[in-house]
């Protein structure tokens, strides 16, 4: 779409520096004047809410902890080391980490060349983690590069086995993002989650698993709600994301996210939703709060 930040490059940016300041319109919900309609929203308590920051590159760090608090969630997702300790400053959790080496999206587990890199980055990170207390390790499969399926589930069982025995050992849950390959990572290999449902059954490990994107796989697969029903196991971690277009998960577009929600607590999921849209509305938190609520099913 017109404007969207390429979400590559967004990797880049919150591993290699701070967010440019926000205007005083974006953070006009969160002004120090409270009213009724700013107080922090009563979640009920059956979805764990958190948001993806890289949707809010043009808000500090420290102003969208400051919103999350006042919405009244307690999580932000893919976060580097580098970011913990402002998280940590306003008490939230880290809801899906990064490492904190290169981050690439398209030179991932599939390729043996890269194992090499791969596991000193996760073998170093995950140390962190447990000092910090944080569970959850997001990775990716990369790109094919004219691979075949059964090669690159090959290689990812070959390098994920190297880096799942630490994790293990430490209760950390790494979890390989699924994917569109038709509008936003094209030739991105773990793009249907019946590839990632089978490299989770040949890794072995229930300290393996899926960041189920909403957005990503209704755009290659569509049926979500029955994909999460049959699949929920192989699950550990949800983002959303109006389709199409990645905006505003409201009536603009073509997914109901009440139901979905509803079909995710009642597979009995504990771990996070996260907001994962990029917001065209003036008014970026309220969009995001708006989110949360309709989500607090």
């Amino acid at each position: 779409m017109p404007g969207q930040q390429n979400r590559r490059n967004a990797i880049k940016n919150i591993l290699v520096g701070s967010a440019a300041l926000g205007s005083s319109t974006v953070l006009s919900s969160f002004s120090t004047e409270k009213n009724k309609k700013d107080q922090p929203l009563k979640l009920k308590g059956n979805i764990n809410h958190s948001v993806c920051q890289w949707c809010y590159n043009s808000i500090p760090l420290e102003k969208l902890c400051q919103a999350v608090k006042e919405i009244g969630f307690g999580a932000i997702d893919l976060i580097a080391p580098k970011d913990w300790p402002m998280l940590q400053q306003y008490g939230l959790y880290s809801s899906m980490c990064y490492h904190g080496g290169k981050v690439s999206l398209t030179e991932g587990f599939n390729n043996k060349n890269f194992h090499e890199q791969l596991i000193k980055d996760y073998t170093e990170v995950i140390p962190l983690m447990v000092k910090a207390g944080y569970k959850n390790l997001i990775c990716f499969s990369g790109n094919r590069n004219g691979m075949d399926d059964e090669t690159g589930l090959q290689n990812c069982v070959e390098g994920l086995k190297k880096i799942l025995p630490l994790a293990e050992k430490n209760g950390i849950l790494i979890q390989m993002e699924l994917l569109n390959s038709k509008v936003n990572h094209k030739d991105y290999m773990c793009d249907k989650t019946a590839w990632g449902v089978e490299l989770c059954k040949r890794t072995g490990s229930p300290n393996f698993k899926l960041l189920y994107d909403i957005y990503h796989m209704q755009i290659d697969e569509g049926d979500v709600i029955r994909t999460i029903q049959d699949n929920h196991q192989y699950i550990g971690h949800y983002h959303t994301g109006g389709v199409p277009g990645r905006h505003e998960i409201d009536d603009s577009q073509e997914l109901y996210y009440p139901a979905i929600m509803k079909a995710i607590v009642a597979t009995g999921h504990k771990g996070y939703v996260a907001q994962e849209f990029i917001p065209a509305k003036e008014d970026k938190l309220q969009s995001l709060k708006d989110a949360v609520l309709l989500c607090d099913v």
